[in-house]
């Protein structure tokens, strides 16, 4: 028996959860988990449901149409795992991360490819079987590299484009190739503390907190749809390399429990923000 997740985004109304249930048994299907939300600021209804049986899905979509709102947005996956393409350049720390969750079973992904800027990683990625691309940005201009790299992404048709560490600024024409599908990782010094070595601007000033936040790429450098964040505490006995090792774990952390949200299709967005089911 196949399961399948139910997500709907509508304007609130009464018996909408009364409705769809309606419908879900009409269908004689059995709902295994349910979940939902009331944003009362925007009057928006959330609700992520997984359901079994036999689903067809025109009549399904079809008749749950006819009991929402005119304007309703509604989703059914199939409880699959989600096909996904890793973007990197040097830095190893979450891109090992995932590739060993990935072998031991733990991610409900297909990582079909690592393509990244520099040949710095290929070693890495290699000894977990994975294929490896490295388009060179050197010689060529920002348009040129960002083409082929969408050239090359489209390749593996992925559901989520993850951004290890992957330190290009992505145009509007990636982000709008790719709309709702990327995920970026950074640490929370931003905009405080920018540049190359922000942990030792942080040492410096005698940060107590180190965090990281995970979101969806938009055209707004770093102010995409918030997913997923978290901090850890610092004192003056750390140097700025353990205060680095230090934003590395949280990040690794960060990046996992947001991409793990993605693969099981609990990220709404709504506005500039999430909800999370």
């Amino acid at each position: 028996m196949e399961e399948y997740i139910l997500l709907i985004d509508t304007e609130d109304a009464k018996g909408l959860v009364y409705n769809v249930s309606k419908v879900l048994f009409a269908n004689n299907l059995n709902i295994e988990q349910n979940a939902e939300y009331v944003d009362k600021d925007t009057n928006k209804f959330f609700m992520r449901t997984v359901i079994s049986g036999n689903v067809s899905r025109n009549i399904l979509l079809k008749e749950l149409k006819e009991v929402l709102p005119k304007n309703a947005e509604i989703k059914l996956n199939k409880k699959a795992k989600k096909d996904v393409v890793i973007l990197a350049t040097k830095e190893s720390h979450v891109l090992g991360d995932l590739l060993i969750r990935y072998i031991a079973g733990e991610l409900n992904a297909n990582i079909k490819a690592v393509i990244a800027n520099h040949d710095y990683l290929q070693d890495l990625v290699e000894k977990f079987n994975i294929p490896f691309t490295c388009i060179s940005a050197e010689g060529i201009s920002r348009e040129d590299h960002e083409d082929k790299m969408i050239e090359k992404i489209k390749e593996y048709e992925p559901d989520v484009i993850v951004l290890a560490k992957y330190m290009r600024i992505l145009t509007s024409k990636f982000v709008e190739t790719f709309p709702k599908k990327v995920l970026n990782i950074h640490h929370s010094f931003l905009p405080a503390f920018i540049g190359a070595n922000p942990y030792k601007q942080a040492h410096q000033r005698g940060v107590k907190i180190i965090g990281a936040t995970a979101h969806y790429v938009t055209n707004d450098l770093d102010e995409g749809p918030i997913i997923f964040q978290d901090v850890v505490r610092v004192d003056h006995s750390y140097s700025w390399e353990d205060m680095r090792n230090a934003g590395r774990n949280v990040e690794k952390i960060v990046l996992s429990n947001a991409f793990e949200l993605l693969l099981h299709d609990r990220v709404f967005v709504h506005g500039n923000k999430t909800v999370i089911l």
